[in-house]
């Protein structure tokens, strides 16, 4: 009854999606005009990251049942969206009604997973982990074809996609998914984790790597901070996001202010984990600049109540700034190290045993396979969670191989602290008016 009167709604209020590139001089604009509904505003940003776009500004309404964004966006180079498959792309997918009609899920963007085994970990972190989990699935003939891994206070993460080694195809058998289930558990407890080690075998059909990390640390409760998170951590609260909530008592909204390093995907980071912990940005408006972005957002509870005990702001600033924490290696002092070279069965074992015995932890890393070639990026510490030395790198290379092992230089800077804005004030006077009425009112706040 819910999806026909969902799509009856539709049919009357068709979405409508605009991209133009004629009225901002740096960036492309796209304008969203739909039904509102319950996480509808992180599923068009995931459409946007996941093509590798980069929201510079961004301005949110969704009172009334109705959603109308617009989005400033560029690509990884900076320069505006010009290619006109992608802005079909971008267009058809927007306004189809899979997008628009289908319930929130526990993942948004959705990526087929029918030819590999999906599996999820979650566990205390620990230097080695990483080798001792592929040392195992490779032991059981398992190839991994994708992975994405997280650490952040202490705890791990993982969603790994594997194959049969000899077949390439995903892993079936009952029984071998039960020794699969057991024998990386028993790596991920260790012989120090107080919290009960988790091992998932995902479900045939669809997943989004990124959206599950977030959901499994923010369920790990990584955003408690523990003695042993402490450890090696970065203790300069410059370099740190800066989250402060208060009341907008007039319309009985909680308003959040969040200042951070500007990143990619930071948007997306944020909305993950306000739409996990049942929230709805009812307004909202971002802002990037070179050094530091700024995000304010007025929301309430899916029940219709604003944040209204103490224990909660301070839950919702911990689980926000551990959102934005997760992805970055800045703070954690982590160097970057890409692999390229041919792929072949236990490549990803051999380069992380490598690691472990040369004392480094891997405290980030993306995994990737494609027409033979692998293309695996590291994040990289000391044992105590300090910078590498270059001659340790030296040697690693040599081991490995210098033509597959690279090293990228960390270009980016300190941020400043940070500094008062006027951004909140002009988005003030946007609920003197009842709602956005056309793109000139928002444009007049770019």
């Amino acid at each position: 009854m819910d999806d026909e009167y969902a799509k009856f709604i539709r049919r009357m209020n068709p979405p409508r999606v605009t991209i133009e590139n004629n009225s901002c001089v740096d960036a492309t604009i796209i304008q969203v005009d739909s039904v509102n509904k319950h996480g509808i505003l992180l599923e068009v940003v995931q459409v946007l990251t996941d093509l590798d776009l980069v929201i510079t500004k961004a301005y949110i309404s969704s009172d009334g049942g109705w959603f109308m964004d617009v989005f400033h966006v560029i690509d990884r180079d900076g320069y505006k969206i010009t290619d006109q498959e992608v802005i079909r792309y971008i267009q058809e997918t927007l306004e189809s009604d899979t997008f628009f009609v289908s319930p929130i899920r526990g993942s948004v963007g959705l990526m087929p997973s029918q030819n590999h085994t999906a599996i999820e970990l979650a566990g205390m972190d620990r230097p080695g982990l990483l080798s001792e989990v592929c040392a195992v699935l490779t032991d059981l003939h398992c190839n991994v074809v994708n992975a994405e891994i997280w650490t952040h206070n202490a705890r791990a993460a993982a969603v790994v996609h594997v194959t049969d080694d000899s077949t390439g195809c995903a892993i079936e058998d009952p029984k071998r998914l039960l020794t699969i289930k057991e024998l990386l558990r028993n790596v991920l407890k260790g012989s120090s984790d107080l919290k009960t080690a988790k091992m998932t075998l995902s479900t045939p059909g669809v997943t989004h790597r990124e959206r599950r990390l977030h959901q499994i640390m923010f369920a790990d409760r990584d955003y408690e901070i523990t003695e042993s998170s402490r450890d090696g951590k970065n203790d300069d609260k410059s370099s740190r996001p800066h989250v402060t909530i208060g009341n907008c008592i007039e319309k009985d909204y909680t308003v959040i202010t969040m200042r951070s390093k500007d990143r990619p995907k930071l948007l997306f980071d944020t909305l993950c984990t306000l739409t996990d912990m049942q929230y709805v940005v009812f307004h909202g408006v971002v802002h990037t600049g070179r050094l530091e972005a700024y995000q304010e957002y007025y929301i309430r509870h899916v029940d219709g109540i604003p944040i209204s005990s103490e224990a909660e702001r301070v839950r919702v600033m911990q689980c926000l700034e551990a959102a934005i924490e997760r992805r970055t290696s800045e703070f954690m002092q982590a160097l970057e190290l890409q692999l390229l070279t041919e792929d072949r069965v236990g490549l990803l074992s051999d380069i992380t045993r490598i690691f472990r015995e040369n004392s480094l932890c891997i405290k980030r890393a993306e995994i990737s396979t494609k027409s033979g070639k692998a293309k695996d990026t590291f994040y990289v510490t000391d044992v105590t969670g300090n910078p590498v030395e270059p001659k340790m790198i030296d040697s690693i290379r040599r081991q490995i191989g210098q033509a597959a092992l690279h090293v990228r230089q960390n270009t980016s800077n300190s941020p400043t602290p940070p500094q008062e804005k006027t951004i909140s004030f002009l988005f003030g006077n946007l609920f003197k008016a009842r709602t956005f009425h056309n793109l000139k009112l928002i444009r007049s706040y770019s």
